[in-house]
Protein backbone atom coordinates (compact mmCIF):
# COMPACT_ATOMS: atom_id res chain seq x y z
CA UNK A 1 0.00 0.00 0.00
CA UNK A 2 0.77 3.83 -0.80
CA UNK A 3 0.64 6.57 1.70
CA UNK A 4 0.91 9.66 -0.57
CA UNK A 5 0.23 12.23 2.19
CA UNK A 6 1.79 12.21 5.61
CA UNK A 7 4.50 14.43 8.04
CA UNK A 8 6.60 11.55 8.97
CA UNK A 9 10.04 13.66 9.14
CA UNK A 10 11.01 14.85 12.21
CA UNK A 11 11.18 18.66 13.14
CA UNK A 12 10.57 20.04 9.57
CA UNK A 13 7.18 21.31 9.99
CA UNK A 14 4.06 20.50 12.83
CA UNK A 15 3.98 17.06 12.03
CA UNK A 16 6.54 14.70 13.90
CA UNK A 17 8.82 16.51 16.01
CA UNK A 18 11.85 14.35 16.23
CA UNK A 19 13.43 10.94 15.19
CA UNK A 20 11.97 9.08 17.86
CA UNK A 21 8.58 9.59 16.77
CA UNK A 22 9.47 9.60 13.03
CA UNK A 23 10.19 5.63 13.94
CA UNK A 24 7.37 5.35 15.60
CA UNK A 25 5.03 6.72 13.11
CA UNK A 26 6.89 4.33 9.89
CA UNK A 27 6.34 1.34 12.69
CA UNK A 28 2.86 1.67 12.35
CA UNK A 29 2.30 2.21 9.05
CA UNK A 30 4.09 -0.84 8.14
CA UNK A 31 2.16 -2.65 10.62
CA UNK A 32 -0.65 -1.24 8.27
CA UNK A 33 0.92 -2.89 5.50
CA UNK A 34 2.37 0.23 3.62
CA UNK A 35 5.34 -0.26 1.66
CA UNK A 36 5.82 3.27 0.35
CA UNK A 37 5.34 6.79 2.27
CA UNK A 38 5.12 9.93 0.91
CA UNK A 39 6.64 12.70 3.17
CA UNK A 40 4.90 15.89 2.39
CA UNK A 41 5.84 18.32 5.14
CA UNK A 42 3.88 21.64 4.44
CA UNK A 43 5.55 24.36 2.31
CA UNK A 44 4.54 27.91 2.65
CA UNK A 45 5.76 29.92 -0.39
CA UNK A 46 5.53 33.20 1.98
CA UNK A 47 8.03 31.47 4.31
CA UNK A 48 11.20 30.60 2.63
CA UNK A 49 12.24 29.72 -1.40
CA UNK A 50 11.64 26.35 -2.31
CA UNK A 51 16.00 25.70 -1.78
CA UNK A 52 16.01 26.04 1.29
CA UNK A 53 12.85 24.43 2.53
CA UNK A 54 14.27 20.90 0.36
CA UNK A 55 17.77 21.99 1.99
CA UNK A 56 15.79 21.61 5.61
CA UNK A 57 13.92 18.44 4.00
CA UNK A 58 16.92 16.56 3.18
CA UNK A 59 18.96 16.89 6.50
CA UNK A 60 15.36 15.56 8.31
CA UNK A 61 15.50 13.07 5.94
CA UNK A 62 18.85 12.14 6.33
CA UNK A 63 18.38 12.11 10.30
CA UNK A 64 15.74 9.88 9.92
CA UNK A 65 16.71 7.20 7.07
CA UNK A 66 20.23 6.71 9.42
CA UNK A 67 17.89 5.15 12.25
CA UNK A 68 15.05 2.88 9.94
CA UNK A 69 15.17 -0.50 10.72
CA UNK A 70 15.34 -3.33 7.78
CA UNK A 71 11.93 -3.97 6.09
CA UNK A 72 11.12 0.27 6.67
CA UNK A 73 8.64 1.36 3.98
CA UNK A 74 10.47 3.37 0.98
CA UNK A 75 10.13 7.10 1.96
CA UNK A 76 9.46 9.30 -0.97
CA UNK A 77 10.14 13.36 -0.39
CA UNK A 78 7.50 15.75 -2.06
CA UNK A 79 5.64 18.54 -0.30
CA UNK A 80 2.44 19.68 0.81
CA UNK A 81 2.38 23.26 -1.24
CA UNK A 82 0.13 26.13 -0.14
CA UNK A 83 -1.78 27.65 -2.31
CA UNK A 84 -1.38 31.22 -2.96
CA UNK A 85 -2.24 33.60 -5.75
CA UNK A 86 0.97 33.22 -8.01
CA UNK A 87 1.35 29.56 -7.50
CA UNK A 88 1.72 28.82 -11.25
CA UNK A 89 4.93 31.09 -11.25
CA UNK A 90 7.06 30.06 -8.48
CA UNK A 91 10.35 29.47 -9.16
CA UNK A 92 11.92 26.06 -8.12
CA UNK A 93 8.65 24.38 -8.22
CA UNK A 94 10.13 21.38 -9.76
CA UNK A 95 12.00 20.63 -6.65
CA UNK A 96 8.71 20.36 -4.69
CA UNK A 97 7.22 17.76 -7.23
CA UNK A 98 7.22 13.80 -6.73
CA UNK A 99 6.99 10.52 -8.35
CA UNK A 100 7.32 9.34 -11.96
CA UNK A 101 4.62 12.08 -13.33
CA UNK A 102 5.86 15.24 -11.26
CA UNK A 103 3.21 14.88 -8.70
CA UNK A 104 2.68 18.08 -7.08
CA UNK A 105 0.19 18.07 -3.93
CA UNK A 106 -1.35 21.03 -3.28
CA UNK A 107 -3.75 22.72 -0.10
CA UNK A 108 -5.94 24.52 -0.87
CA UNK A 109 -7.87 27.33 1.12
CA UNK A 110 -10.74 26.21 3.38
CA UNK A 111 -13.12 28.31 1.52
CA UNK A 112 -14.94 29.00 -1.96
CA UNK A 113 -12.24 28.79 -4.94
CA UNK A 114 -12.59 31.95 -7.43
CA UNK A 115 -12.03 32.07 -10.51
CA UNK A 116 -8.35 32.85 -10.64
CA UNK A 117 -8.01 29.91 -8.44
CA UNK A 118 -9.50 27.47 -10.95
CA UNK A 119 -7.16 28.94 -13.71
CA UNK A 120 -4.22 28.90 -11.16
CA UNK A 121 -4.62 25.07 -10.79
CA UNK A 122 -5.25 24.95 -14.78
CA UNK A 123 -1.95 26.55 -15.37
CA UNK A 124 0.16 24.04 -13.54
CA UNK A 125 -1.49 21.50 -15.17
CA UNK A 126 -1.87 21.96 -18.45
CA UNK A 127 0.52 24.80 -18.86
CA UNK A 128 3.36 23.56 -16.75
CA UNK A 129 3.01 20.06 -17.14
CA UNK A 130 2.87 18.89 -13.46
CA UNK A 131 0.23 16.39 -12.32
CA UNK A 132 -1.55 18.27 -9.48
CA UNK A 133 -2.73 16.26 -6.85
CA UNK A 134 -4.94 18.32 -4.75
CA UNK A 135 -4.71 17.47 -0.60
CA UNK A 136 -7.72 16.05 1.47
CA UNK A 137 -10.14 17.52 -1.11
CA UNK A 138 -13.00 16.12 1.93
CA UNK A 139 -12.46 19.24 3.59
CA UNK A 140 -13.54 21.54 0.70
CA UNK A 141 -16.07 19.64 -1.05
CA UNK A 142 -19.34 21.52 0.98
CA UNK A 143 -17.78 25.02 0.09
CA UNK A 144 -17.60 24.40 -3.99
CA UNK A 145 -19.92 24.41 -6.20
CA UNK A 146 -20.77 20.70 -7.83
CA UNK A 147 -19.56 21.71 -11.14
CA UNK A 148 -16.13 22.58 -9.91
CA UNK A 149 -14.63 18.90 -9.82
CA UNK A 150 -16.08 18.09 -13.16
CA UNK A 151 -14.01 21.44 -14.40
CA UNK A 152 -10.91 20.51 -12.49
CA UNK A 153 -10.51 16.65 -13.53
CA UNK A 154 -11.07 17.61 -17.05
CA UNK A 155 -7.69 19.50 -16.72
CA UNK A 156 -6.13 16.13 -15.34
CA UNK A 157 -6.14 17.49 -11.63
CA UNK A 158 -6.02 13.96 -9.11
CA UNK A 159 -7.88 14.14 -5.99
CA UNK A 160 -6.32 12.46 -2.60
CA UNK A 161 -8.25 12.17 0.57
CA UNK A 162 -7.30 11.17 4.05
CA UNK A 163 -7.74 7.83 5.46
CA UNK A 164 -10.23 9.14 8.05
CA UNK A 165 -12.96 9.86 5.14
CA UNK A 166 -13.10 6.11 4.65
CA UNK A 167 -12.58 5.42 8.11
CA UNK A 168 -15.81 7.65 9.59
CA UNK A 169 -19.23 6.08 10.38
CA UNK A 170 -20.97 9.13 8.77
CA UNK A 171 -18.44 9.76 5.51
CA UNK A 172 -17.87 6.17 4.53
CA UNK A 173 -20.50 5.83 2.36
CA UNK A 174 -19.51 8.69 0.66
CA UNK A 175 -16.10 7.93 -0.15
CA UNK A 176 -16.49 4.97 -1.06
CA UNK A 177 -19.27 6.09 -3.65
CA UNK A 178 -16.16 9.02 -4.90
CA UNK A 179 -14.08 5.51 -5.29
CA UNK A 180 -16.35 3.75 -7.45
CA UNK A 181 -16.69 6.48 -10.03
CA UNK A 182 -12.95 7.35 -9.97
CA UNK A 183 -13.33 10.78 -7.76
CA UNK A 184 -10.73 9.60 -5.57
CA UNK A 185 -6.86 9.00 -7.22
CA UNK A 186 -4.69 9.20 -4.16
CA UNK A 187 -5.07 7.69 -0.53
CA UNK A 188 -2.97 9.35 2.29
CA UNK A 189 -2.44 9.07 6.21
CA UNK A 190 -2.27 12.38 6.70
CA UNK A 191 -0.51 11.28 9.84
CA UNK A 192 1.38 14.27 12.29
CA UNK A 193 2.02 12.17 15.50
CA UNK A 194 1.80 9.41 16.76
CA UNK A 195 -1.13 10.92 19.85
CA UNK A 196 -4.27 12.76 18.01
CA UNK A 197 -3.10 12.05 14.43
CA UNK A 198 -1.78 8.51 14.18
CA UNK A 199 -1.98 6.76 11.02
CA UNK A 200 -4.99 4.74 10.28
CA UNK A 201 -4.57 4.38 6.31
CA UNK A 202 -4.63 0.45 6.75
CA UNK A 203 -8.58 0.34 8.12
CA UNK A 204 -9.28 2.39 4.47
CA UNK A 205 -7.69 -0.09 2.45
CA UNK A 206 -9.05 -2.85 4.84
CA UNK A 207 -12.40 -0.72 4.23
CA UNK A 208 -11.70 -0.62 0.23
CA UNK A 209 -11.37 -4.34 0.29
CA UNK A 210 -14.17 -5.49 2.06
CA UNK A 211 -16.52 -3.37 -0.02
CA UNK A 212 -15.11 -3.43 -3.48
CA UNK A 213 -13.60 -6.28 -3.86
CA UNK A 214 -10.08 -7.54 -3.76
CA UNK A 215 -9.24 -7.19 -7.51
CA UNK A 216 -10.49 -3.40 -7.53
CA UNK A 217 -7.86 -2.89 -4.35
CA UNK A 218 -5.47 -4.73 -6.28
CA UNK A 219 -6.13 -2.34 -9.62
CA UNK A 220 -6.12 0.95 -7.49
CA UNK A 221 -3.03 -0.03 -5.91
CA UNK A 222 -0.99 -0.25 -9.13
CA UNK A 223 -2.48 2.57 -10.44
CA UNK A 224 -0.73 4.14 -7.63
CA UNK A 225 2.34 2.55 -8.35
CA UNK A 226 1.96 3.78 -11.32
CA UNK A 227 2.01 7.56 -10.46
CA UNK A 228 5.22 7.01 -8.57
CA UNK A 229 7.41 4.78 -10.61
CA UNK A 230 8.87 4.32 -14.30
CA UNK A 231 8.12 0.88 -15.39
Amino acid sequence: MIDFHSHILPGVDDGSKDVKESLRLISMLRRQGVDVVVATPHYYAGNEPPEIFVDRRQKAYEQLSAELPEGSPRILLGAEVEYYEGISSLQGLDMLTFGADKLLLVEMPMRKWSELAIKELKTLSCVKGYTVILAHIERYMRFQNPDVWKRLRSFGILMQVNASFFNGVLTRRKALSMLYKGHINVIGSDCHNVENRPPAIGDSFETIRLKAGEKFLSDFTEYNRSLLFVE
